[in-house]
């Protein structure tokens, strides 16, 4: 997610991308192309940072992300707030879908979401960077903060369904 999901450059400048680019540039393959779903797999988990990971992760979704809900917060308030912004609303569109598909939702999506984006938000400020680490250590590193964010979104899901 972030500047870069609808734009030509990383300061959010330049020709837009359309979605069929964008996924080529992140997946490095044509979107619906054989290979496309590895691809993302691949360079998601093998990311140097948790940004990283939501820049590969889905790019049809983060496209849409980016373009109509990243771009515009960032116009208004800091990028940091714009990242949590997108993920609390992705969170929520998550939560929709469960509440068309089963009647009811706990928001369990929501706080899932929020946990992810302030991973990114404080990974970023530590500097995070897992480049130099074999792939097997990224995708762990990674299945890790994915596993602890859902940890902790169950936990405040108990905690307010407690209030």
């Amino acid at each position: 997610m972030g500047t870069r999901s609808g734009t030509g450059d990383k300061k959010g400048q330049g020709v837009a991308l359309s979605l069929g680019q964008y996924v080529r540039r992140r997946n490095g393959v044509p979107m619906g192309a054989s290979g496309s779903f590895r691809g993302m797999m691949v360079r998601a988990f093998g990311a140097a940072s948790f940004a990283g990971f939501w820049r590969y992760w889905n790019p049809i979704f983060g496209y849409y992300l980016g373009r109509y809900i990243y771009t515009p917060a960032r116009r208004v308030v800091p990028r940091p707030l714009a990242l949590v912004v997108t993920f609390l609303a992705c969170g929520a569109i998550h939560d929709g879908v469960t509440v068309l598909a089963r009647g009811t939702t706990q928001f369990l999506f929501t706080w899932w979401f929020l946990f992810f984006a302030l991973g990114v938000v404080l990974g970023e400020a530590a500097g995070l960077n897992l480049a130099r680490r074999p792939f097997a250590v990224r995708a762990g590193v990674h299945l890790a903060y994915l596993c602890a964010c859902l940890g902790l979104a169950m936990a405040a899901q108990r905690l307010v369904a407690g209030w």
